[in-house]
Parts: C-alpha cells; sequence; structure tokens
C-alpha cells in the first residue's frame, strides 16, 4: 500500500493504494482507521487488500467505499465488545475517560519538549 500524504495536506486523512478484485483504488481515511484495517487483517490472517474487497463485495450500491470502509470498522468492533471489554477500558466513567485523555496529552507534551531539548 502506497502512502499518498501531502506534508501540506491538513485535514488528517491519509490517501493509500489499494487493491479491490486486483483493480487499484485510492481511498483516504483517518489515520486510525487506517490503524484499524491493519490491526483487524492482522487479526483475521487477511491483507488490508482483502478486508477492503469484502467491504466492496458487501457495500450499498448507493455507498461510498470509504463510507462503507467506516461502517464495517464500527461494526467489527461493535461485534467485538462484550460488557467486561467495557468494564475493562473504563467505560460508562467519563471522569475515567478524561483522566486517560489528560494523561496522553501530557505524555505527548513532555515527549515533544525531550525531543525540542
Amino acid at each position: 500500500m502506497k502512502n499518498n500524504k501531502s506534508n501540506n495536506d491538513c485535514s488528517g486523512l491519509i490517501s493509500k493504494n489499494i487493491l479491490i478484485s486486483g483493480r487499484r483504488t485510492s481511498v483516504r481515511l483517518e489515520p486510525e482507521m487506517w490503524q484499524s484495517l491493519k490491526e483487524i487483517a492482522d487479526r483475521e490472517k487477511a491483507t488490508i487488500h482483502d478486508l477492503c474487497t469484502l467491504v466492496y463485495l458487501c457495500k450499498r450500491e448507493s455507498s461510498t467505499l470509504t463510507a462503507a470502509i467506516r461502517v464495517f470498522l464500527m461494526l467489527y468492533y461493535k461485534t467485538a465488545s462484550t460488557e467486561e471489554g467495557h468494564e475493562a477500558a473504563g467505560h460508562g466513567d467519563i471522569m475515567r475517560m478524561k483522566s486517560r485523555i489528560r494523561s496522553r496529552k501530557q505524555k505527548a507534551s513532555n515527549d515533544l519538549i525531550v525531543a525540542n531539548g
């Protein structure tokens, strides 16, 4: 898969070329979506191309491939979620979620300070 993100692209979307049934097409998704596709492909012992072909074959005719991929990701994780998983992740506790976000932002800020040291 080729990454075609330009340095002046402020949208946060990354374009990559994928193969759908052997035909090349370009898809623009958020980095987190690409990471999720990779993780699912690894878990399912498939390639991102295989997953995207499956999505393409199952998508509604009126839907774009990009939208269908996003729906696939949401449904995949929704199907995989359980009450035990929600509890372990701290879902249902907004204060815990806020604390995790603050911790991540603080770590990113500290990493930036060290890098620019």
